[in-house]
């Protein structure tokens, strides 16, 4: 019971009102009840024998309840006793509807909140931490965990309002018969022991169960993103294999889970029928009780174990999918645990330009920097080429604040970096990856990322100053053309141009691009260069690359080798792609910038 708790304590208030909704439809459905004792009396015995009869040959209840109507000068009569009992049982309908719609809510509130908890703590986590995850795995726990983690509120809600009811039914009972009613709560609570296994196998296979959907939706993602080299290498039956056996052996797991499932039903029913056949026996044989009270007293009694049957048949539903809520909450705890770290607070301008001061920087013991310097003054167009794992990514991270160096410092004009308000530094930046991630939405949509600061005329600035503007007009609805799924209905070139629009529209006064051209065609990447060209002065441009055309358009390049950057001062230089095994830092990198 550690979740129903858990959700009680995150929300209190409502998880109160809704029980004390619960409760009082309990009192008003028991208080109902309690009408049907005198009532049956009269109807078997007649009015004499219920208003007259002595006390000792009524039961507590009923005597209760007639002294409470003599009380208020109203005699019992079989209309009085049924306006009363048709009374409480509108009553609990209507507080049961207003506890149900809080449920409701509440549902859809813990699926919402759990949702919004894993965004904003993935949103805040250190870089390194997020490279190191499976996208499916966060997916998974964003669709599938979270409305699991929900239904297990659900089921924790029902659970209580099933013991609550089996309480106000016991209380009642117990004014009817002691003995009686204490033999049918230990018969009740040998049936939930009996079968207890049931329920713990029904956990085992819903932990199964999210765990195996973990891997598998994790799979499944990696698997979708690369189906077309897979397709077209005829190997998709090879992840085809790896997804049947896991899928297969989610559904062992969730056969295990629906046996149990109906293995409980199966035989709550027969159990709770054979104890009350006992019960029934032993009242009319042994202890020999007026008709009407066994009548109301089996009622209560059945009444008291099917809640009890209701709330073990509640709870196993509830522990089948609380391993979801655990899992998800694990996830938020560890992106918590991973949650960037950044003190400055200081507002950077970027007039002067960027400083790179002998940086070092790796993973564990392997260093990808070493006592780096090199300067990137504010206007420029400055490229960084090397081999594969020279690090030049790793430089663009460290200048956007995704790593922070071992070593060394990063400067933004007289600034250093760990002084700055890294989140205003990064809204200086605008940045084009290699991938074209464009929306399945419009141009408009994609340019602005739905932001509403944003208008269609700061979209359409963007698209001017990225070179897009000519083929956007063009389309059949211009700025609110659909691109399609990850903008298929353009070019390479073009989806390339309206991703380097969204860099533009929010007026960086930096731009990267992280080997933004090496899937253009010569043509297109020509024509990047020339809108490139164009908004060198307005903005640095710091761009990664291996192509010549890129390499060439800029003022200044660094080759990286080893960890270490050299500069390439003159034109000859920067269109000379060997890599030389050893050489040493040149002198104008470290200098500051003039």
């Amino acid at each position: 019971m550690r979740l129903p708790i858990t959700f009680f304590r995150r929300y209190p208030g409502e998880s109160l009102l809704t029980l004390l909704a619960l409760l009082l439809a309990g009192v008003a459905e028991g208080f109902g009840m309690t009408m049907l004792l005198p009532l049956l009396g009269i109807a078997i015995g007649g009015p004499a024998d219920a208003i007259e009869a002595s006390p000792g040959q009524k039961p507590a209840l009923e005597q209760t309840i007639i002294r409470l109507f003599e009380l208020i000068g109203l005699s019992p009569t079989i209309g009085l006793l049924l306006a009363v009992f048709v009374l409480c049982i509108m009553m609990k309908a209507a507080l049961l509807l207003i506890a149900n719609k809080r449920v409701g809510y509440m549902v859809s509130r813990v699926a919402t909140d759990l949702r919004l908890d894993l965004i904003r703590a993935l949103f805040t986590t250190r870089w390194e931490y997020y490279v190191h995850q499976p996208i499916g795995r966060f997916t998974n726990a964003f669709a599938t965990e979270a409305r699991r983690s929900a239904d297990a509120y659900l089921y924790g809600i029902r659970i209580m309002a099933q013991a609550l009811q089996a309480a106000v039914y016991t209380v009642v009972a117990l004014m009817v018969a002691r003995q009686e009613t204490l033999t049918t709560l230990l018969a009740g609570f040998v049936i939930l022991f009996a079968l207890r296994h049931l329920v713990k196998k029904a956990k085992t296979a819903g932990n199964r169960q999210t765990q195996l959907l973990k891997s598998l939706l994790s799979q499944l993602t990696d698997t979708l993103q690369s189906i077309k080299p897979l397709k077209a290498m005829a190997r998709e039956n090879l992840a085809d294999a790896v997804l049947q056996t896991r899928t297969r052996r989610l559904n062992k797991a969730l056969r295990k889970q629906v046996f149990s499932e109906e293995a409980l039903k199966a035989l709550q029913e027969p159990l709770i029928t054979l104890f009350l056949g006992f019960g029934l026996y032993a009242a009319l044989v042994w202890w020999e009780m007026p008709m009407a009270t066994v009548i109301v007293m089996i009622f209560m009694l059945i009444k008291i174990l099917k809640a009890l049957q209701k709330a073990q048949k509640e709870y196993q539903s509830m522990v089948i999918a609380e391993s979801a809520y655990w899992s998800l909450w694990s996830k938020i705890e560890e992106a918590r645990r991973e949650k960037e770290h950044h003190t400055g607070s200081l507002t950077p301008v970027l007039e002067e330009g960027i400083r790179i001061e002998n940086v070092s920087f790796g993973y564990g013991d392997r260093f990808v920097l070493k006592d780096l310097s090199m300067s990137f003054p504010m206007g420029s167009f400055s490229a960084i080429i090397g081999p594969s794992g020279a690090g030049k990514t790793t430089v663009v991270d460290l200048i956007t604040g995704l790593l922070t160096p071992r070593e060394g410092t990063i400067w933004i004009d007289d600034m250093p970096l760990t002084a700055a308000d890294i989140k205003a530094w990064r809204r200086m930046i605008g940045y084009v990856p290699q991938e074209t991630l464009l929306l399945h939405d419009t141009v408009m949509v994609n340019v602005t990322l739905g932001d509403p600061a944003f208008d269609e005329k700061d979209a359409q600035r963007a698209l001017s100053e990225a070179g897009a503007w000519g083929f956007v007009a063009e389309m059949p609805a211009g700025i609110h053309t659909v691109v399609g799924e990850r903008g298929a209905r353009l070019s390479g070139g073009q989806r390339q141009r309206i991703t380097i629009a969204r860099a533009l529209v929010h007026r960086p006064r930096l731009m990267i691009l992280d080997e933004a051209t090496s899937a253009l065609d010569p043509a297109s990447e020509a024509e990047i260069c020339q809108t490139l060209r164009q908004l060198k002065g307005r903005l640095t441009i710091l761009a990664i690359s291996h192509q010549t055309a890129l390499l060439e358009a800029a003022d200044r390049a660094y080759r990286l080798h080893m960890g270490m950057a050299e500069l390439l001062a003159t034109p000859d230089e920067k269109k000379t792609l060997r890599y030389p095994q050893n050489h040493r830092q040149g002198g104008p990198a470290s200098e500051k910038m003039r």
